[in-house]
């Protein structure tokens, strides 16, 4: 789907990767629907885009989840691309979590994207075309030291996106599945305050197995998978491995499964 004339809606588009996507999306002439916690920071980027809105939201409360879509539909027409990019990831001994903060993170990072993907896809169906994009981790694949919860959410989300491009097989709207490495942002700094997590990172990278990822590169690679169509966006490229090994089940499903009607 080509990106100039669509409305594509970002979430936690107020820094960092979900900044630099809306930037990336913007430029290619999208209209850009913009949503995180903050509103200043929503707001002044609103401001350098043309035709775009902002919808300051916290999606970590199920309550303001709810109709979200509609709400934003309703001020400036359909979503035609929705980016679930918003995440959250503490890094921790798993047994000293408070049970608040893993709560947070299963909703911020998997059951919010789940409801925002029921929510737009009857409208993109209805219309013909439509587009989603499923930001992941390769921490949904291999994960370290002090990241149980936030990579077990991740991996939700990786399975999630692949059984919903099965439901969707044969159908106008396309996803895509983002699994990406290191990216230097606050929530990078974070995992790593938790020492194992950070000296697991500085093995890896020192055996040269990972290599940080910028969201320059990121959003770029975003933005193409859009206009394209691609499945996947899988960065750094010699981590990809990784992701590719637990989907060889997924695929021989597709494959088994050819043939069989995937909707009433």
């Amino acid at each position: 789907m080509e990106l100039a004339g669509r409305r594509v809606m970002i979430t936690g588009a107020s820094r960092g990767i979900g900044k630099a996507i809306a930037e990336r999306c913007a430029a290619a002439g999208a209209r850009v629907a913009l949503v995180a916690r903050s509103e200043g920071p929503l707001k002044e980027l609103a401001a350098s885009f043309a035709g775009a809105t902002y919808f300051p939201t916290d999606l970590g409360e199920a309550a303001a989840v709810d109709g979200l879509i509609e709400r934003v539909e309703a001020d400036g027409g359909p979503v035609d691309v929705l980016i679930n990019n918003a995440g959250v990831a503490t890094g921790g001994d798993f047994a000293d979590m408070a049970p608040d903060d893993i709560e947070q993170i299963y909703r911020l990072n998997l059951l919010t994207p789940v409801q925002l993907c029921r929510q737009v896809l009857p409208g993109m169906l209805a219309r013909g075309q439509g587009h989603i994009v499923n930001v992941s981790s390769m921490a949904g694949c291999v994960g370290f030291p002090g990241m149980a919860a936030y990579a077990s959410s991740k991996a939700g989300l990786t399975h999630f996106t692949a059984i919903l491009r099965a439901d969707l097989r044969g159908r106008p709207v396309g996803t895509t599945l983002v699994e990406v490495g290191f990216v230097p942002t606050d929530m990078l700094a974070a995992v790593n305050e938790y020492r194992p997590s950070l000296l697991s990172k500085q093995r890896t990278d020192m055996l040269r197995l990972s290599v940080d990822v910028s969201v320059d590169e990121l959003s770029q690679a975003v933005a193409d998978a859009i206009s394209k169509g691609r499945r996947h966006v899988r960065l750094p490229r010699r981590e990809a491995a990784y992701a590719v090994l637990p989907e060889l089940g997924r695929r021989a499903i597709e494959v088994i499964l050819t043939g069989v009607p995937h909707q009433d």
